[in-house]
């Protein structure tokens, strides 16, 4: 069985956290987000991931790793949710490169994202996903999440796109 586990990032994971993100975004969402969206500087999408990582804006915010061997192969990130109509942790994001999938990783995440909270007091979490990712909802939908009704259009340029609110009971 492969080496696999989940662990905090540190500073000196910001740049293959980049990398996650980029190279997944470009797989995931280039059929409905603009190319603009898609080619951010992989040195300035590290620079955030830095940020997030060594200066989360609370302690409650997380970026936590998937790892395979030596290799990081998906990460989470969390907090305390922005949204004004429900108290809630949210996961911001939830990737695994796609070369990567299929193997547990997602799930691995998740848990210890949920296991986090649940130490934390937490009982309701949220999550924003694109109305055209059948995979993140499927998979999000598998573990439990339901659609809570709650929608938002972003404005990506040359259209708005539609995201739905999932929430579990995380308690």
């Amino acid at each position: 069985m492969a080496d696999v586990s989940v662990r905090p990032a540190r500073a000196e994971d910001a740049e293959r956290v980049a990398v996650v993100q980029l190279s997944t975004w470009r797989a995931a969402y280039a059929s409905f987000l603009p190319e603009d969206a898609l080619a951010v500087p992989p040195e300035q999408a590290a620079a955030l991931w830095l940020r997030a990582i060594e200066l989360p804006p609370t302690p409650r915010h997380r970026v936590l790793l998937a790892v395979e061997g030596a290799e990081v192969v998906g990460f989470a990130a969390s907090g305390p949710t922005d949204d004004e109509d429900v108290e809630a942790v949210e996961v911001s994001t939830l990737l695994v490169e796609p070369r990567w999938g299929r193997r547990g990783h997602g799930s691995r995440l998740l848990a210890a994202t949920v296991d986090h909270w649940r130490e934390d007091g937490d009982r309701t979490a949220v999550a924003w996903v694109w109305e055209r990712d059948g995979a993140s909802r499927s998979f999000l939908a598998s573990a439990g999440w339901e659609p809570d009704g709650a929608a938002r259009g972003l404005d990506t340029g040359p259209r708005v796109e539609r995201q739905l609110r999932l929430h579990a009971d995380v308690s």
